[in-house]
């Protein structure tokens, strides 16, 4: 009822990709579920374009955007769908050694009924803006075992329970509906205010020093967030609020209802990485296209995801640039830390001066990053980007030809470091 309230005639659409993915959940083994599952999610990408295509051209390079109502869902389709495809494929279409302990862990022993996998789709809470959740966690909420499940993990009985407690989601509901509220407000104050297209206004471009128009880039990608804030958080206080996204107990003894949550807004408001913004903005997304792309992919995994995450995206060629530029950026800004962090940690002063730089370098990649993310047309964002004098790629580029990708350890290179042990320099740094 609610997607045919918010979407009409689009909801057919809709429908019928689901069951259409149900027929080959059906049909095909489950050996290569997984790829044509894929297949048919690239060939559904391709006649968007073929569509839009057809349109005159100022639909895509100028700014006449066609606006598709449904999209947001079948985004969140397209992740359910392929989550649970290789999900399957893990559980009963591989050999018990060959998925990792994650892919383990979350693999479906057994191919869902028709019930089971229109309900994973359908569910009103996640209908509408998601976000996207693991099969098993979904099945173990309808099932009445989630929380229990996760209580399982302590003793209680140290604690001075005589049974497992019954955590309430009131008090975490409260607080992501009032944070929710706050960045609808901004957003409806700012956003107007601050436009990102303004960027690349002829006479602003032409009059306004480098460093007003990047400080103005700035503000107008921070007025732009709350929009996406609002979104998520409200999406998951609607989960918390059934019932579902309980993750067990923190080191303070707290419930944590952020099973589920799709950002950390504190993080993303301080990184002092690339990798660090990315991990905290979109986090259920980020996550699915670890478990399908990143962890899977023989070659160039970082590359590959970023691609498959503009398809995913859509058609427009804002996202194309956002996340073609995010490669080089992303890996210019692991050498970067790989080479020159371990110089820094030998005093918190040091240690200081590095987060605030690196921060501050941070949020002007990802303002020059994102830029084209909002305007999605192709004329602005080459506009935008030669006013900046396309600075970020070059630094990155030229930070990837003359630094080292692998340096040494820091026990090679300075013995007095050797105590020095950094715990993020796996694919895990932030």
């Amino acid at each position: 009822f609610l997607a045919s309230f918010c979407f009409g005639v689009y909801n057919l659409y809709l429908y019928s990709f689901r069951y259409l993915c149900v027929c080959v959940c059906v049909c095909v083994c489950v050996y290569i579920l997984y790829i044509y599952i894929y297949i048919y999610k690239i060939s559904d990408v391709s006649l968007c374009q073929s569509c839009l295509k057809s349109l005159p051209h100022t639909y895509i390079f100028n700014l006449w955007i066609l606006y598709t109502k449904c999209s947001s869902p079948l985004m969140i389709v397209t992740q359910k769908v392929t989550t649970l495809a290789f999900q399957l494929h893990d559980g009963i279409g591989q050999k018990a050694e060959e998925p990792t302990p994650e892919q383990r862990k979350l693999a479906v022993k057994a191919r869902p009924s028709l019930l089971e996998y229109l309900s994973y789709h359908f569910n009103f809470m996640s209908i509408l803006a998601g976000p996207c959740s693991n099969y098993k966690d979904y099945i173990d909420f309808i099932e009445g075992r989630h929380i229990s499940t996760k209580l399982s993990e302590v003793n209680w009985k140290q604690k001075g329970y005589d049974k497992l407690p019954e955590p309430s989601p009131l008090g975490v509901v409260v607080y992501k509906m009032f944070l929710s509220l706050v960045s609808l407000v901004l957003f409806l104050l700012f956003s107007k205010t601050f436009p990102v297209l303004y960027s690349t206004d002829d006479r602003f471009i032409n009059e306004a020093p480098f460093l007003a128009r990047l400080s103005y880039v700035y503000i107008a990608i921070q007025a732009c967030r709350p929009k996406y804030y609002f979104a998520w958080t409200l999406a998951d206080a609607v989960n918390n609020a059934a019932g579902f996204g309980f993750n067990g107990v923190d080191e303070k003894g707290n419930f944590k209802w952020d099973l589920i949550s799709n950002l950390n807004i504190w993080n993303i408001e301080t990184a002092t990485s690339f990798k660090m913004y990315i991990d905290n903005w979109n986090i259920q997304t980020a996550a699915w296209l670890k478990r399908v792309c990143y962890d899977r992919a023989p070659k160039y995994p970082t590359a590959l995801t970023f691609i498959l995450s503009a398809m995913w995206h859509g058609v427009y060629p804002g996202y194309y640039f956002t996340f073609l530029t995010a490669i080089p950026i992303t890996l210019a800004a692991r050498v970067m830390r790989k080479n020159f962090r371990k110089y820094f940690l030998s005093s918190r002063m040091l240690k200081a001066a590095y987060d605030v730089s690196t921060w501050f370098v941070t949020q002007l990649a990802i303002c020059y990053t994102v830029a084209p993310f909002v305007m999605l047309a192709a004329e602005p964002t080459l506009k935008f980007y030669r006013s900046m004098y396309y600075y970020f790629h070059i630094i990155s580029i030229v930070v990837l030809l003359m630094l080292p990708v692998k340096p040494q350890s820091p026990l090679q290179e300075h013995p007095s470091t050797q105590a020095v042990h950094n715990n993020h320099c796996s694919k895990k740094e932030k």
